[in-house]
C-alpha cells in the first residue's frame, strides 16, 4: 500500500520597530553604579557650571581641569548606560571586554587627579571664591565620591572581564 503524504510549510517573516528597555540592567551593581555616576556628575556639571564665570581673579585652571574631566566623563558614562539599557546583547557582551576596565580605570584615575586638585584649590584660595566657596567645595566632594564610584566600577569590570 502506498499513501501519499503532503507537507506544507509556512514561513512568516515579522518586523517590530519597538524600542525594548533593558530595565533589569539597573538591577546589577554595574548598571546601579553607572546610574550613580550619571547622576552625581549632572549634580557636578551642574553647580561647577552655575558659578564658573564669577570669579575672574582667581586661576580658572583647575576648575577648567575639573569641569572638562567631569562633563568628559558624564558624556561617556551617559552613552555606556545608554546602549546597555537599549539593547540586550551590548550589556552582556561589553562587560566582558577590556573597553569597560579602561574606561573605568582612566574615569577613575583621571576624575581624582581633578577632584583633589580643585578642592586644594578651593581651600588654598577659600577668600577668593567668597561666596561660592561652599557650591565648589561641595562639587569637588561630590568627585571624590564619584572618583571611588568608578574604582569600584573597574574592580566589577574587571572581574567581568576575567570571568569572575
Amino acid at each position: 500500500m502506498s499513501h501519499t503524504v503532503t507537507v506544507t510549510r509556512t514561513t512568516t517573516t515579522t518586523t517590530t520597530s519597538a524600542i525594548i528597555i533593558n530595565t533589569g540592567y539597573l538591577k546589577t551593581w554595574p548598571g546601579i553604579l553607572k546610574l550613580l555616576e550619571m547622576l552625581l556628575g549632572i549634580v557636578v556639571v551642574g553647580l561647577v557650571s552655575y558659578y564658573y564665570p564669577h570669579q575672574l581673579y582667581v586661576s580658572q585652571a583647575p576648575k577648567t581641569f575639573f569641569l572638562l574631566m567631569a562633563v568628559t566623563f558624564l558624556v561617556g558614562t551617559f552613552l555606556l548606560l545608554f546602549s546597555c539599557l537599549i539593547s540586550i546583547s551590548t550589556a552582556s557582551i561589553i562587560s566582558k571586554t577590556i573597553y569597560e576596565v579602561v574606561y573605568h580605570g582612566f574615569a577613575f584615575v583621571l576624575y581624582l587627579a581633578a577632584s583633589l586638585t580643585f578642592i586644594i584649590e578651593v581651600n588654598h584660595l577659600k577668600s577668593g571664591y567668597g561666596h561660592d566657596y561652599e557650591p565648589y567645595f561641595a562639587a569637588a566632594i561630590i568627585g571624590l565620591v564619584i572618583s571611588a564610584l568608578y574604582l569600584l566600577s573597574t574592580v566589577f569590570a574587571l572581574r567581568s572581564y576575567r570571568g569572575l
